[in-house]
């Protein structure tokens, strides 16, 4: 059965509602993780999800900063609202959710973003980064029941997910300390990074692009700081993603575009020719 994913840094769900309600109609995905949603529990706009179909809704939220969210059109559970860093700043949710006859446990994270200064012994924004990338090591994904991982990760990892890995080896999202521990995180944790799975190296691949940008799509100065991993034991069932990037140019959009992921659960093979790329419209 075809199970589909979507994350999407929204960057205050209230205020680009409207084109969160579009993505729904337009993409029905079976879920979706957002980030920085930037609105205390009590405010969450349930109402609109329910409208739109989506009647299963769970938060992770604070007043005017980052926030996490995760709704869904069948039912998902409640496993974590964990603290990262002893700090409470609502960056991560995981929920289990019952697909294709599989249980699915589901991360959404928000990882810090960094600050400017890529120096953790001046800049403790970045120092946090660092720390909370640490942390993560203490997610693994699992080798027995199904675990998917998705969110603005604010890393960049690889050379060609940054439009300029040479002007960027100093610039926070693409520097060494970080990409280097990232990756390490990552592999040490079992994850596969399904969106490079099938996807040459040299091939760019975006899903933000900054505000700063006079003409953001002439420039095409992105990053891909927007990530879906997966268990070792969902790779035989993934069936692709798409990187909406006519998002970015929605009305009062987000910097970032949504990422959604397709599994065609129940398959005991799986042949990934022309189906786990990546499709950029």
């Amino acid at each position: 059965m075809p199970f589909t994913i979507a994350t999407w840094n929204i960057n205050s769900v209230r205020l680009r509602m409207p084109i969160v309600e579009r993505l729904l109609k337009e993409h029905s995905p079976d879920v979706l993780c957002l980030q920085e949603t930037k609105v205390p529990d009590e405010l969450f706009p349930e109402k609109a999800f329910r409208k739109a179909g989506y009647e299963h809704i769970l938060f992770h939220g604070q007043k005017g900063y980052h926030g996490v969210a995760t709704v869904a059109r069948r039912p998902i559970e409640l496993v974590e609202k964990r603290r990262f860093c002893e700090i409470d700043d609502s960056r991560h949710l995981s929920v289990r959710v019952q697909a294709g006859g599989r249980s699915i446990l589901l991360h959404n994270f928000y990882v810090p973003a960094g600050g400017d200064e890529p120096d953790p012994e001046i800049n403790r924004k970045f120092r946090h980064k660092l720390d909370f990338v640490y942390e993560m090591n203490s997610v693994p994904a699992s080798q027995d029941d199904a675990s998917i991982l998705v969110g603005d990760l604010n890393i960049a990892p690889q050379e060609h997910d940054v439009w300029s890995h040479k002007q960027l080896l100093n610039v926070v999202s693409h520097t060494p300390v970080e990409t280097e521990n990232f990756e390490a995180m990552r592999q040490a944790g079992g994850w596969v990074d399904l969106m490079r799975l099938n996807v040459p190296a040299e091939q760019k691949l975006y899903t933000w692009w900054s505000y700063r940008a006079k003409d953001w799509q002439a420039s095409d100065r992105g990053r891909r700081l927007d990530h879906i991993w997966s268990s070792a034991n969902l790779v035989p069932s993934f069936a692709g993603y798409e990187i909406l990037k006519a998002a970015r140019g929605w009305e009062k959009p987000s910097d970032h575009v949504p990422v959604i992921a397709k599994f065609e659960l129940g398959l005991s093979a799986f042949n990934r020719q022309g189906r786990c790329g990546a499709s950029i419209p």
